[in-house]
């Protein structure tokens, strides 16, 4: 049984992000990390961070878009071109493993919704911008899983709702990129405003409900950024070093 459990998500390649929030959950000795996907799909170090996550043994990986994307043989991504190219066989087998969704006890984690990986659980992306989904939204849409806590990534942005049904839904922040911009559904950004590494450390309490605890890491952010820059990604660079996204 676990009293502690780390969920990190959205390292995006940012291996010296990883590095020191593996660091942190080490010194807070839990013997358990989910890892809610998004993982090598960036400009810093792909491979360093995917020897980083095989190499320990208590990680679990959840499926995400960006992961599922470096499964296909081509894509017009610009970051998919740099990323591609870099994988071996072992690296892509490794990828095809991950879950789709994982359980453990009450806690469900996917890394974006339970149902698919490309959209958003707590935000609500429109014409006019973001907003968070209320109480009553998620829990219609939560309204098939079981589960009382469910664990998210893919916004990179962290956050917690209270449904309206009793089910907590956290997101888990981001490992590796505070802030990026999208086009779709409708284009829009989003924001940590913060450069430090983000996770989440889920505490068992005596009453064998979870407490919640948000987890900032402080970095050498600068050195992650520069090499970004250097791979041609000032996006990338900008939102790393600032925890905002350039507006153009």
């Amino acid at each position: 049984m676990h009293k502690k459990i780390a969920i990190i998500s959205d390292i995006h390649s940012n291996s010296f992000a990883l590095e020191a929030v593996l660091k942190d959950i080490s010194a807070r000795d839990i013997q358990l990390i989910v890892n809610l996907g998004d993982c090598l799909f960036g400009p810093v170090d792909p491979l360093g961070t995917a020897k980083s996550l095989m190499d320990n043994n208590k990680v679990i990986n959840i499926m995400g878009n960006c992961d599922e994307i470096l499964l296909h043989e081509h894509s017009n991504s610009e970051t998919f071109k740099f990323v591609k190219p870099k994988l071996g066989r072992e690296i892509v087998e490794w990828i095809r493993s991950f879950n789709k969704t994982w359980v453990y006890e009450d806690l469900m984690f996917c890394h974006g919704t339970p149902y698919a990986n490309d959209q958003y659980l707590l935000e609500d992306v429109q014409e006019y911008g973001v907003k968070y989904k209320s109480a009553e939204q998620l829990s219609m849409e939560l309204e098939e899983v079981s589960q009382k806590y469910l664990f998210c990534g893919h916004s990179h942005v962290f956050g917690l709702i209270y449904a309206s049904n009793g089910k907590f839904v956290v997101n888990a922040g981001s490992v590796g990129l505070p802030a990026y911009k999208d086009s779709l559904p409708f284009p829009h950004i989003m924001e940590s405003k913060s450069p430090h590494a983000n996770y989440v450390v889920a505490h068992r309490t005596l009453e064998n409900n979870w407490n919640i605890e948000h987890v900032m890491v402080h970095y050498d952010w600068d050195k992650a950024s520069s090499i970004a820059e250097a791979n041609g990604r000032e996006d990338y660079a900008f939102a790393i070093k600032s925890g905002w996204a350039i507006v153009e």
